[in-house]
């Protein structure tokens, strides 16, 4: 007979009693996170075998006693038993801890202090160890102050254009008051500055402060290896990387066209919203405190979306698709909502494998590793791709352009103005990019 249940974060098998020092470490790192239950008596395909009643009745009796004095803060876990089919359990169940970080004493905080990665028990990092501290203490990362700032430091027009792009009180003025209830601003007695989701959304200069805040977006060669094509880093506030990124992500995938009576339809090869959302969701929930890029690698046969930190609260691979959504950044998500590049919380992933799964393509998939979550895009495979062709460089210019002139295209892909002129009035007959003026001012720009 199988148990109901697999093993996750919150659940760990174990067939026969494991050492004392084992059973530590889990309970701790279930008590950091989100609670959870070992149960003993259970096989490793998830078949209950029982242990000894006698066994399970000893226990009982010195478990919880052993992970008390071996945690700090100290641990009151339930031991209990159950029966099932005549076969005796042993369970120890903790709830998630309130004085979090929880640590072994023998260890140290450093190293003893343990989380859940999936059903696997690690040593936290310092830096999982400083997010811990925040939570015991009701506090998000972005809304703690940078303390090398001022309220100069933001950009008020940046704000400005924020507030009116919202549907109520567009006419808000900024005051001290509106930057608090965005936490773009903290203060602490007699001074103010900004908090760092006011850096990250509308910092002056974010990389000055945070300068692995940003995304790392490379097209690589093939299936695998590190042979690429094109990269860029995506740099500025967190809007502005989105905007870049997402450039890049569509200016690298390959279009298909129809006719539908006197309209061209233009389609993606891989649905446009599901990069949309991944790409947000990388932004909004990733842990800004950990010191490395985002990360976006596209290759022959997908788009790997990498952000640093694990998943926060008690989500897991299994229950990605219901929607749940538990925020680490509140001020960044609240910001992004309020600006409708969000529509709700928790819709993210729903509207990523929906999208897939319209378009009658390979399922997404979602891996969290040791510190870092990668969502993974599939594309369909088609032959080894090569270097880009004229075409294809000329509209990467817009990347980083809003228009282009023909020196422009001459200058950064080394043809001649005769050539180039050619490969403008392709673009233009195929509605790529459209001609802004005429003569010496001539410019392109790309639509949509």
């Amino acid at each position: 007979m199988k148990y109901p249940d697999t093993e996750s974060s919150c659940l760990e098998f174990k067939e026969k009693i494991p050492q004392k020092d084992q059973i530590v470490k889990t309970t701790i790192g279930f008590c950091n996170q989100n609670g959870g239950k070992l149960i003993v008596g259970i096989s490793d395909n998830g078949n209950i075998v029982g242990i000894s009643p006698d066994d399970a009745a000893e226990a009982v009796e010195s478990l919880g006693q052993s992970i008390f004095e071996s945690s700090i803060p100290p641990i009151l876990p339930l031991v209990y038993t159950q029966t099932i089919n005549d076969l005796t359990l042993l369970i120890i169940e903790v709830s998630s801890g309130t004085n979090k970080p929880y640590y072994r004493k023998s260890e140290g905080l450093e190293k003893g202090t343990y989380i859940r990665l999936g059903s696997v028990t690690l040593r936290a990092t310092s830096d999982i160890i400083e997010e811990l501290k925040w939570q015991a203490r009701g506090r998000s990362f972005d809304t703690l102050p940078v303390y090398q700032t001022s309220q100069q430091d933001l950009d008020l027009e940046k704000i400005q254009e924020f507030i009116q792009s919202r549907k109520t009180e567009k006419k808000a003025k900024i005051t001290k008051e509106l930057l608090r209830s965005y936490y773009l601003i903290a203060q602490e007695h007699v001074h103010t500055y900004a908090s760092t989701a006011g850096i990250l959304l509308f910092g002056r200069d974010p990389q000055h402060y945070f300068s692995e805040a940003m995304i790392i977006c490379t097209h690589f060669k093939g299936i695998e290896g590190r042979d690429a094509l094109a990269t860029i880093d995506c740099m500025g506030n967190l809007f502005e990387q989105f905007e870049k990124a997402f450039d890049f992500i569509l200016s690298r995938l390959s279009r298909s066209f129809t006719i539908e009576g006197p309209r061209r339809k233009e389609t993606l090869e891989i649905p446009e919203e599901a990069i949309r959302e991944a790409l947000l969701n990388m932004i909004v929930h990733r842990n800004y405190h950990q010191k490395s890029p985002s990360k976006i690698a596209i290759y022959q046969n997908r788009i790997e979306f990498f952000s640093p930190g694990t998943f926060f609260g008690p989500l897991n691979l299994r229950n990605l698709k219901l929607g749940l959504s538990f925020i680490r950044n509140i001020a960044i998500c609240k910001v992004f909502r309020e600006a409708e590049y969000i529509e709700k919380m928790g819709s993210g992933l729903i509207t990523i494998f929906k999208a897939y799964e319209e378009a009658s393509l390979k399922t997404p998939s979602v891996i969290e590793g040791e510190g870092f979550v990668k969502c993974i895009l599939p594309r369909e495979p088609k032959p080894e791709e090569s270097e880009p062709d004229e075409l294809q460089a000329i509209l990467e210019l817009f990347v980083t352009a809003r228009e282009i002139t023909i020196s422009d295209i001459m200058k950064a892909i080394k043809i001649s103005r005769t050539t180039a002129g050619r490969r403008i009035q392709e673009l233009q007959n195929q509605g790529l990019i459209e001609q802004i003026g005429k003569g010496k001012g001539t410019r392109y720009r790309k639509i949509g």
